[in-house]
């Protein structure tokens, strides 16, 4: 117990200094967690730990991180990125596979060597790579989306890596795969006695693979809502989480005794449960075991550096690890050129896929002890594959520092010329920007979109939209598109900093134009407010109202009642977002905001108070009540300061 105590403790303090350290000085979590890794390896060293072993246990982030992503993915939408998956995934694995059997013919090693280190090299670090985009906010991007298909197929890939590779097996290695089997910490071999097709023949295994996939989805699809209803009966917040860890563990253990991937089956189960009422909740459940385990994972890799045998063969270490680097984002660029990915996304593809693979490690010893590599070639590719993984934080700095502002000062060759600026600039052409582009194309008013998915933009230009391809937020940009002279920008990008940067450099620059807004969430408001905005559309309020007068239609209230009494929630809420917004201050968290904590207080109880009031009046007499004292005062105050509708933001804490 003191032993498991005491490495627990270390662990956890080499994290806690290091991540908020590389934090500050934005080298990104992996990175810190990579370097506590390595700091803390002389410690282990003396306490005689087994990192590898430690390094299983901690894959299972990786995981639950693939759970995580699945949920957020509908089936329809991972139907719709089958033609990224086969083409710009599979085209990276074949490709990457590809060059590496001819650098190693050329450099005089066996084609079946070669195949495997290709297959391995063609892998890259699903953990590192969606960390940093989500860290950075770039998931969303073209070349986040388009990284994360790569992820996906290299995930589905792997199945058929280990179906293939030990037909590469060499006789003259058949000798030693007797000490290669004691010595490797593949965890598959290590669990053989416990797998469902030991000793099956190859369709029988097969076989098995469909069985227990079509398991995972039934059950997903039909056992999971009657499980979570009879666990909600018990009101046990813990009993929760058991139950999540419980179906993330159970998927895993049923991938692994079948030969899958539990990282892909996991996915799979999370894709099923997408659509299901509970998603929000397995997600807040799962989210701090990931996160912890993932941690836990980059500082074992950090850990199991060999810098003995590094230091023996420095040149052969860094000359491959920059070789594959180079291989893999001269493939991605390449695919990024066929797949008309653009700009700075094609880069922030190549550099952050430029690594390999977590799987590298576990593919390696599978390599080892099938007679497929020898020992002494494994131990070199473990040190190229831990080093590339340590080298991708410093690239996504790299792609941060040299690449983004390169395509930001050279904005005519990132974004489209904008021959004929419109009198009202919309910035993203999304969800809520192409609606808004619509209603006002149809009023005759002449609009500049811009928007940085290219995908997007040449879907809708098949429409007819006029559209331009570019980042709102550059400077540049909005001069290009007609700032000084336009009467009005409509801020609809999806990103909160980025709509508040964008509002913040329109209002100090060009003071003329008209800022509507579209806000996150209530305290996105304020912040917005506080930037100097005035006009500012909470992106879910009004289809909030909509869905509240339709549940008091819904319980026999007439519909011009339920109009009145809806109508009288956002004249009551708008009276008390003033006193609210200037209490409110950006740069202190909430929780420590005193002043407006009180002010929240004082609002809340007569602002309450008052609304029921005024529903009990329209429910009875059918008609609307006069604004008392308390409203008018606000409102006036509102119409004076220029306050828009949609300022009317609840402020019940639990919105």
């Amino acid at each position: 117990m003191t032993d498991f105590l005491l490495l627990a403790f270390i662990f956890l303090v080499a994290g806690v200094v290091a991540v908020p350290i590389a934090s500050r000085y934005n080298l990104g979590s992996v990175l810190g967690y990579l370097i506590a890794g390595i700091a803390i390896s002389p410690i282990l060293a003396v306490l005689d730990v087994d990192v590898i072993s430690i390094q299983h246990f901690a894959e299972f982030g990786v995981v639950m991180m693939l759970f995580l992503v699945g949920l957020e993915l509908e089936p329809r939408r991972l139907w719709e990125m089958r033609g990224e998956l086969l083409g710009l995934g599979g085209g990276q694995v074949a490709l990457t596979a590809a060059g590496a059997v001819a650098l190693g013919v050329v450099f005089g090693l066996d084609w079946r060597i070669s195949l495997a280190i290709g297959l391995i090299a063609s892998l890259s670090s699903t953990a590192i790579v969606l960390q940093s985009l989500n860290e950075k906010g770039l998931m969303r991007s073209d070349g986040g989306r388009a990284g994360f298909s790569v992820l996906l197929a290299q995930d589905i890939a792997v199945i058929a890596m280990l179906a293939l590779m030990p037909l590469l097996a060499m006789p003259e290695l058949l000798s030693g795969t007797g000490d290669a089997h004691a010595q490797a910490g593949d965890a598959e071999h290590h669990d053989a006695g416990m797998s469902l097709v030991a000793g099956l023949s190859g369709w029988q295994t097969a076989l098995v693979n469909v069985v227990a996939i079509a398991a995972v989805i039934g059950a997903g699809s039909y056992l999971t809502r009657p499980i979570f209803r009879f666990i909600a009966a018990a009101n046990l917040r813990e009993l929760f989480t058991a139950t999540a860890l419980m179906i993330v563990i159970g998927i895993a253990l049923l991938m692994s005794l079948v030969g899958l991937s539990p990282a892909l089956g996991t996915f799979l189960a999370g894709v099923v449960l997408a659509n299901s009422e509970y998603r929000h909740e397995l997600e807040s459940d799962v989210d701090p075991f990931k996160g912890l385990l993932l941690g836990l994972f980059f500082m074992t890799v950090g850990a199991a550096i060999n810098f003995g045998l590094f230091l023996d063969n420095v040149a052969i270490v860094i000359g491959l690890t920059v070789l594959l680097i180079a291989l893999k984002a001269g493939v991605l660029l390449l695919l990024a050129v066929v797949f008309r990915i653009r700009g700075a996304d094609r880069w922030l593809l190549a550099l952050s896929l430029a690594q390999a693979s977590e799987f590298g490690f576990v593919l390696l010893s599978f390599s080892v002890s099938n007679a497929i590599l020898p020992q002494e070639l494994a131990d070199l590719l473990l040190l190229v594959v831990a080093f590339s993984m340590m080298l991708t934080p410093i690239l996504f700095i790299l792609y941060d520092r040299a690449i983004v502002p390169r395509y930001t000062t050279a904005a005519d060759d990132a974004a489209d010329d904008i021959d004929e600026p419109g009198e009202v600039i919309i910035a993203g052409g999304g969800r809520v920007g192409g609606l808004v582009r619509r209603i006002l194309s149809a009023a005759g008013y002449s609009l500049t979109v811009i928007d940085y998915n290219a995908q997007h933009l040449e879907n809708m230009r098949r429409f007819g939209a006029r559209l331009y391809y570019g980042d709102a937020t550059r400077p540049d940009m909005l001069h290009a598109a007609g700032l000084q002279r336009a009467k009005m920008i409509i801020v609809a990008i999806d990103d909160r900093e980025r709509i508040t940067s964008l509002v913040k450099y329109v209002i100090a620059n060009a003071p003329q134009v008209h800022v509507i807004a579209r806000a996150v969430d209530r305290h996105h408001v304020y912040e917005l407010w506080a930037a100097g905005c005035r006009d500012i559309i909470r992106e879910s309020y009004d289809s909030s109202l909509r869905m509240g007068r339709s549940a008091l239609e819904a319980l026999d209230v007439p519909k011009e009642r339920a109009q009145m009494m809806v109508e009288a929630f956002n004249r009551v809420d708008r009276a008390s977002m003033i006193s609210l917004a200037s209490a409110y201050d950006p740069n202190i968290p909430v929780m420590e905001n005193e002043p407006y904590i009180k002010r929240v207080q004082e609002v809340l109880g007569p602002r309450e108070a008052q609304l029921h009031a005024q529903m009990m009046h329209i429910l009875e007499t059918g008609e609307m009540p006069a604004e008392d004292a308390f409203s008018d005062a606000a409102s006036t105050e509102g119409d004076q300061r220029g306050i828009s509708r949609s300022l009317a933001a609840s402020e019940n804490p639990e919105n």
